[in-house]
């Protein structure tokens, strides 16, 4: 899985603020017990020393340490039995007074063998969905608040399908496409004119992917190609332009909205070209979400990026009437039955 650095950041010392309210709360539990049964504090403190103890008998010169060390472990052991009486009589497991970390599996390091461990990996996709909320919106659109009662059932013009009948096609389509998500899995193109659904359902692919711990950007053409714009004419914040554009050609899925509202450019169509291309290559799935149809695609763009979008993009059209419209038809109607 590939990783926002910034997201991991935050993520990381979400995770570092935690361990240590952690930490703090065992250190007062454990004076509270200390102070409550004075014998365990000399036990503890004896058993704490014990290991440099040990250690001082066996670098012990011209002493056999043996002996001593014999000693000094049986001495810990009842050390330790007595300490574990004491405890049962409190009612409190014999390991009370020990600091035992959250997760079993990296012992609260946040990695394991060089890799983020699954407890690091919870907070990742907690500030990742924080991100993502900030453009959409990701508790309100899901799968199971998307209804299919603003779309016709009637036939709509140049199209087989009525609205409905298409647009329960390409929810059943997008919810096996979330479910099944893996970063090589293919391409999305929603075409169509807004208000139909388009966001919409590209927040509920977002939702259900990120769950998975995959790396998910969401932002629309503009900011995006600013952001290889900076990289390349900036001056400040080189570092974290470059980091930005790194993560949009190698993130598990990218989602891009509004394509087509970019000024028309030769830098903006090398950029286009650039991150449809890369991604490809590196097999990283990707949904663009755009008003144009493919007439206006064609016309728009060259024919190295039209090529891939219509050859390399499954196209999902989007059409009927725009939700909003059909929401204040209804809400001005209930007003005037009033």
């Amino acid at each position: 899985m590939a990783y926002d650095g910034k997201i991991l950041r935050r993520a990381r010392e979400k995770y570092e603020t935690d361990k240590e309210a952690r930490r703090v709360a065992y250190e007062t539990r454990r004076e509270a017990l200390l102070s409550k049964q004075p014998r365990l504090r000399e036990l503890d403190k004896r058993l704490r020393s014990a290991p440099g103890r040990i250690l001082s008998a066996a670098l012990r010169k011209g002493v056999d340490p043996r002996p001593a060390m014999e000693r000094l472990k049986r001495e810990n052991l009842s050390l330790q039995a007595e300490r574990k009486k004491i405890l049962l009589q409190m009612g409190l497991p014999e390991n009370a007074l020990e600091n035992i970390p959250l997760c079993p599996v990296c012992g609260d390091s946040g990695y394991r063998n060089g890799r983020v461990c699954s407890c690091l990996k919870k907070y990742y996709t907690r500030e990742q969905r924080k991100e993502l909320s900030r453009m959409l919106n990701l508790n309100g659109q899901s799968f199971g608040t998307f209804s299919l009662e603003f779309y016709s059932d009637q036939h709509y013009e140049n199209y087989d399908d009525s609205p409905r009948k298409n647009m329960e096609k390409i929810r059943n389509l997008c919810v096996d496409y979330a479910r099944a998500f893996r970063p090589d899995i293919g391409n999305l193109l929603f075409s169509g004119s807004t208000g139909l659904g388009k966001t919409f359902l590209s927040a509920a692919i977002a939702r259900e992917v990120s769950s998975k711990d995959f790396f998910i950007i969401y932002d629309t053409a503009g900011r995006i190609f600013a952001r290889f714009e900076h990289r390349k004419f900036g001056r400040d914040d080189m570092d974290e332009s470059g980091e930005d554009v790194k993560n949009i050609l190698s993130c598990d899925l990218l989602i891009l909205d509004d394509l087509g509202t970019e000024m028309k450019t030769s830098f903006t169509q090398s950029i286009l070209y650039e991150i449809i291309n890369t991604r490809l290559l590196e097999k990283k799935a990707t949904i663009i979400n755009t008003n144009l149809d493919l007439e206006e695609i064609e016309s728009r763009y060259s024919p190295q990026i039209t090529s891939r979008l219509l050859g390399e993009y499954r196209y999902l059209p989007f059409y009927g009437k725009d939700i909003r419209d059909i929401k204040r038809d209804r809400q001005k109607n209930r007003r005037n039955e009033t």
